[in-house]
């Protein structure tokens, strides 16, 4: 979940922290227990890196340790290593590709092909700040042939994270961390900018991460962070996870892109934008059926920098989310704070645009106040309004820095384009995230939502299915399963039984999720019955390695597979 602060700090360059935090005095409470199981773990990794770093290395990180140990050190739980890399939060090892047990049923034919999720996983254990998505990206990957799953952990090899290994030391500040207050953006732009005239990396080759998310498009798959450019990346036939490399789309692609782009499966076209500190702060964009991208469309009446990390499609328009969150300079000089944070005078509204507009004169905005959508769900059209799918934030100033105090509450927004009248209808009180649906229909009208209970965020304890073809204002839960106590998973993906077959009921398939039992210290791969009343488990296997608690995934076929 990288965001509007990978942006803003891409027009200095930035450190991995690697020191001992220092005492932090009066923590408020916070959820997350310590851990030490992956001290020893990453130890073990550590050691096989270079021994003996460069002397500008050296140099460097003792300057990076003066602005952790003196500067800058972690002050608030959120940003203290000791408590967000707790638990099952805590990073793994690259794992090769290994044949797992089922444990529970049998794997559905259907499920050919792989389940890829992606998360953050910090290469370094960091010494000083650090936030959940500053982390380096890994894959966790279990491909599916004849019955038989293959699991597979591994980094995307993105630029940052290759000269950091190389180096054998971090190199780069951390994003969300790294830029708390004036005195440590100052010390810490200055240590990077003196990395770059040394030669140490060059921003140029990206500076971002790729920890959020993938998408399969033009027959190729790309790991996503909106700090840097897709990478690409492929699946073995022995279930190897492979990084082929950053993709600029022919020199079409600048700085970077967003971690949700949208595929209509009708059209095979993918719908996307990019966000950023300076003007255009929204540029949308999209890719032909072969993966070409085409012109940019600058959105000059996004008249600030806004935290821009998902959006919709339907079949006429894309649908863009202006919200509370932004950029706050104010904060970072004079309160110490991140330069990303809420604005609580700032009305957000949702921006409409025709998906094949060739410039941003036939975008309207209409404004919605208390409509803070981080992620969204779907769109569709309905004679003369745009209806939207989208978990409300309703805290959304606690979204970077008390995640376990937010609730979001999944609504339906009407957009009358006639009149201008935007109505709103919560679909379900619980606390739910991480919503997908059947990916066939995508920017068409859906009934079936599949989403995360948060418990509270950012751990997920259980599953529900919502019908949200229901009427106004009323409970859509159709169906639910709770992974059971201190057993947690992640964003759920529903995968049709025939993909193929157009008659085909929209929740005819299964829900998969990696869960992890925190009191087994064992993670599992579940496949639940969509149609079922209870999400009944139909196959369970056991991984070989437990898979630390992340963010989006994706299921793709045997037969894209073998064209990547």
């Amino acid at each position: 979940m990288d965001a509007l602060s990978s942006s803003f700090i891409s027009t200095i360059s930035p450190s991995n922290l690697f020191l001992t935090p220092s005492p932090v005095k009066s923590q408020p409470s916070f959820h997350f227990h310590v851990s030490s199981v992956k001290i020893e773990e990453k130890t073990n990794y550590v050691s096989k890196r270079p021994l003996d770093p460069t002397l500008p290395t050296k140099l460097f990180g003792a300057f990076d340790d003066i602005i952790n140990n003196f500067i800058d050190p972690p002050r608030r739980p959120s940003l203290d290593p000791r408590y967000v890399l707790s638990d099952n939060f805590a990073p793994v090892d690259e794992f090769p590709p290994t044949e797992c047990e089922v444990i529970q049923g049998s794997i559905p034919s259907c499920l050919a092909g792989a389940y890829i999720r992606n998360g953050p996983n910090p290469q370094y254990l960091p010494r000083g700040p650090y936030h959940l998505f500053d982390g380096d990206g890994m894959l966790h990957s279990i491909k599916i042939s004849e019955g038989v799953p293959i699991f597979c952990s591994r980094y995307v090899k993105t630029y940052k994270y290759t000269m950091e290994r190389d180096a054998g030391a971090p190199l780069l500040p951390n994003v969300f961390s790294g830029f708390n207050g004036l005195a440590a953006s100052a010390a810490r732009g200055a240590v990077s900018a003196a990395r770059i005239l040394s030669g140490q990396f060059n921003p140029v080759n990206g500076i971002g991460l790729a920890n959020t998310s993938l998408a399969y498009f033009g027959n190729r798959l790309y790991a996503l962070g909106e700090s840097d450019l897709p990478y690409s990346v492929r699946i073995s036939s022995k279930g190897d996870i492979e990084t082929i490399g950053r993709e600029n789309f022919d020199g079409k692609l600048f700085m970077s892109m967003t971690a949700h782009p949208k595929l209509d499966p009708e059209t095979g076209e993918a719908f996307a934008f990019r966000y950023g500190p300076m003007p255009p702060f929204l540029t949308y964009f999209r890719f032909d059926p072969k993966g070409n991208k085409q012109q940019d469309v600058p959105i000059f009446s996004m008249t600030r920098p806004s935290f821009l990390h998902d959006f919709a499609i339907s079949k006429n328009y894309a649908i863009f989310a202006d919200i509370q969150i932004g950029m706050n300079p104010m904060d970072m000089i004079f309160g110490g704070g991140s330069p990303v944070g809420s604005d609580p005078s700032k009305v957000p509204r949702l921006g409409i645009i025709p998906r094949y507009a060739n410039d941003e004169s036939e975008i309207r905005w209409f404004d919605v106040p208390g409509l803070n959508l981080i992620h969204a769900i779907n769109a569709w059209d309905e004679e003369d309004s745009v209806v939207l799918l989208a978990p409300n934030i309703l805290s959304v100033e606690h979204t970077l820095e008390r995640m376990e105090l937010v609730h979001a509450l999944v609504e339906k927004v009407r957009i009358d384009l006639k009149t201008g009248i935007v109505t709103r209808d919560p679909v379900s009180a619980r606390n739910l995230d991480f919503a997908v649906i059947n990916p066939a229909y995508i920017g068409k009208k859906n009934k079936f939502v599949y989403a995360a209970i948060g418990d509270p965020m950012p751990k997920i304890s259980g599953v529900v299915k919502l019908d949200v073809s229901n009427g106004c204002r009323r409970e859509c839960t159709v169906a639910r399963r709770m992974y059971g106590e201190r057993c947690y998973g992640g964003e759920p993906f529903f995968v049709a039984r025939e993909p193929e077959n157009p008659d085909a009921e929209e929740d005819d398939g299964y829900v998969v999720s990696y869960v992890h039992d925190e009191i087994a210290g064992e993670s599992k791969f579940l496949v639940m019955d969509a149609k079922s009343p209870d999400l009944d488990i139909v196959a369970a296997v056991k991984l070989p390695q437990r898979v630390p608690y992340g963010f989006h995934g994706l299921f793709v076929r045997e037969k894209d597979l073998n064209q990547l």
